[in-house]
């Protein structure tokens, strides 16, 4: 059986462009004389549409663009996602389907059965789950169909496993050859192992091959890696597709001999591909072609140019150094040596005109004194932001936010300062992959100095000011962050890194909580890990919950 898998970069609600997708790879099928062409689910209208399933002009335009796809199913089987009427008398009126085209009809459907409704997902919201799962016929072969979560339920789980139903079981249980999955499975750094191996696990469990075939791109802060594959029946990965790109493969599930798929590639450089094609696709998809970037010398805003760079061309990424009355003549070197290194544009603003100005007010405001303290070291932060602003309105150009997950979770930010933004690149990574991705953006030469990498960090708004003034040393912080946040610890069950104590750990947490009130006014951060800042986590701004200290 000849399959083609159709990795695609899908947007939300451009019905239009990913018909033209669909029907590219329907072309590319023809062409290679396959029988069955896979896309991956909601592939009419793109994942995640959220409340735009509210609309019904949204519905109606999806409907409208499935039937427009009917006639190309004359010669060649379809498999695609879409959104399908639920049955009547069910309490929502539709449901996440995977749908058969053939013959220029809808000759079968299967709705989603295990609707997540964690972290980022949200679909009960929305969607009616499946009450039944049967095999569909084609061409002899029994095939089970299966939508991205209903996959992540089974024995692979243990005690842990996360529904009551398993859908591959039943399929099997029901004489299924071959599974089918579709889908829309957003990345994140632990996502492609753990993936791989609980597919590889059914595999080899039931017996039978399984094609998997995912979104790729970036829709607002998620990203999609695509890495579509196809396991034997022994449950060995012997396909895959590109990470982080379009792509197509043609495929026999059933055909015996093949070598294993070559291992993935480090961590760093998918979290570097990844945090790319998120930059790229957020612009692109808003209609918008270049960005501006507060360069300050140190290493958060050089990996955040790095990544521009690489998503958007030099040609359309701008610095601006803007330095203070306490930035250091080696933090300006090396914004410029940054700036010649990636060959981008950037331009030198003095903002210590600016800074006295505001002191002259404060001295009518508040008192002459002969320091402001953290007031007069945040008013620079928010003169940089309002310079960068300013050259947003002026040409056109969206600001991307330079702070790291360790910054944001702690508030050793600034608002409307260097939380300005319509993007935080690295606001998902933590300040000990930062210094991971700039040693890789070197590995071809030198693109971030590595002045920038050795010296230690500051924000430099005060004399001799380092980050270790208020922070604990980050190997310490993001330990316990990593713990807390992404591990999702209580805590008293945090073992308190090397250099920190009970207190410590208290310390940090408590900051976490104090500055949800400034993260709700951060701009939208790609994510990258289990647990970013965001629809993934939603906390109340005012509560008196502790983490069990």
């Amino acid at each position: 059986m000849r399959i083609a898998l159709a990795q695609l970069n899908l947007t939300i609600g451009d019905f239009e462009g990913n018909l033209a997708l669909i029907r590219r790879a329907i072309a590319r099928a023809r062409e290679r004389e396959v029988e069955l062409l896979v896309v991956p689910e909601l592939g009419i209208c793109g994942y995640p549409p959220m409340d735009l399933l509210e609309r019904p002009t949204f519905l109606r335009d999806q409907s409208a663009a499935l039937n427009a796809l009917l006639p190309e199913s004359r010669d060649l089987t379809i498999l695609t996602g879409a959104i399908m009427p639920a049955p009547e008398g069910r309490p929502k009126r539709i449901v996440n389907a995977a749908v058969v085209l053939q013959d220029s009809r809808v000759a079968h459907v299967q709705a989603k059965t295990l609707l997540p409704t964690y972290d980022v997902f949200d679909e009960s919201r929305y969607f009616e789950p499946a009450t039944a799962r049967q095999p569909w016929s084609y061409r002899g072969v029994k095939i089970g169909l299966t939508i991205c979560e209903d996959v992540w339920s089974g024995e692979f789980w243990g005690e842990s496993r996360p529904y009551p139903v398993d859908p591959v079981e039943e399929l099997c249980a029901a004489g299924a050859e071959l599974i089918l999955t579709i889908s829309a499975s957003p990345w994140d750094q632990r996502k492609n192992a753990l993936r791989e191996s609980m597919i590889c696990d059914a595999a080899r469990r039931h017996g039978v091959p399984f094609v998997f075939v995912n979104q790729v791109g970036g829709n607002d802060e998620l990203i999609f890696d695509g890495t579509s594959f196809v396991v034997d029946a022994s449950g060995r990965v012997v396909e895959r597709l590109e990470r982080f790109g379009e792509d197509f493969a043609v495929i026999d599930p059933f055909a015996s001999g093949r070598p294993e798929a070559p291992a993935l590639e480090e961590d760093v450089e998918l979290l570097e591909r990844g945090l790319v094609l998120g930059v790229r696709d957020y612009l692109h998809k808003l209609g918008l072609g270049s960005a501006v970037i507060g360069l300050s010398g140190g290493i958060d805003s050089a990996v955040t140019a790095h990544i521009a760079e690489r998503a958007l061309g030099a040609e359309n990424v701008l610095g601006m150094l803007m330095p203070g009355p306490f930035s250091s003549e080696h933090s300006i070197r090396d914004a410029e040596t940054l700036g010649r290194n990636l060959g981008i544009e950037f331009r030198l603003v003095r903002i210590e005109s600016i800074y006295k100005a505001y002191l002259e007010q404060f001295a009518g405001l508040f008192g002459p004194r002969e320091s402001y303290g953290l007031t007069q070291e945040n008013i620079q932060a928010r003169i940089r932001g309002a310079l960068l602003m300013a050259e947003s309105n002026y040409e056109g150009r969206i600001v991307l936010a330079t702070g790291n997950k360790s910054e944001l979770s702690v508030g050793y930010t600034t608002l409307y300062g260097d939380l300005v933004g319509g993007l935080a690149v690295i606001g998902d990574v933590l300040k000990r992959d930062v210094y991971a991705l700039a040693r890789h953006a070197n590995r071809d030469g030198e693109r971030v100095p590595e002045d920038t990498i050795d010296k230690p960090p500051s924000a430099e708004l005060a004399p001799d000011q380092l980050d270790t003034d208020s922070l604990p040393a980050y190997d310490v912080l993001d330990e316990i962050l990593s713990q807390a946040i992404e591990q999702g610890r209580p805590g008293d069950e945090i073992e308190p890194p090397e250099g920190a104590t009970p207190e410590t750990v208290a310390w940090v947490l408590r900051q976490v909580d104090w500055n949800e009130y400034k993260r709700r006014q951060a701009p939208i951060v790609l994510r990258v890990s289990t647990k970013a800042y965001g629809t993934g986590r939603r906390l109340p701004i005012v509560h008196r919950s502790g983490w069990g200290i």
